[in-house]
């Protein structure tokens, strides 16, 4: 049962469908995605180029580096960031995925994707890796 007052922190549908960015789809065979933070201690942005697997209008990522990587750390600090696909570029809100569930499907999504095209062996990076999850909002545009 909700308590009193909860039914007021209900958001619409039609408000929750305003943030939802109109995605082409097509964009998920792209290569790499770039992914732009505000460095944690400069405050200027920073740009990486990262392989990136898409779920509706939610952008995976795998740090290699776990949490000790300067573009977590940043997105860390702050989680607004952008990302530009193919020429398209998205804000969003930056996470790291807590729930196993999410994390094997971001882990199974990028080796998935990119395991046909690699030469080498990607269990480890899959196993090791702290996976990401930005989730694109509607651009202002």
């Amino acid at each position: 049962m909700l308590g009193h007052g909860a039914k007021s922190l209900l958001i619409p549908a039609e408000e929750l469908l305003k943030n939802v960015p109109a995605l082409d789809l097509a964009v998920a065979v792209e290569s790499y995605c770039y992914l732009t933070t505000t460095g944690r201690v400069s405050g200027q942005p920073r740009e990486i180029e990262i392989w990136f697997g898409l779920d509706g209008a939610t952008v995976y990522l795998l740090s290699g580096g776990g949490d000790r990587s300067n573009w977590v750390r940043n997105l860390q600090r702050d989680p607004a960031v952008t990302v530009r696909i193919a020429g398209t570029t998205w804000p969003g809100r930056a996470r790291i995925v807590e729930d196993p569930g999410e994390g094997e499907r971001a882990r199974t999504l990028l080796v998935d994707k990119y395991a046909p095209g690699y030469s080498g062996d990607l269990d480890g990076w899959r196993r090791r890796s702290l996976p990401v999850a930005i989730d694109l909002e509607a651009s202002d545009d």
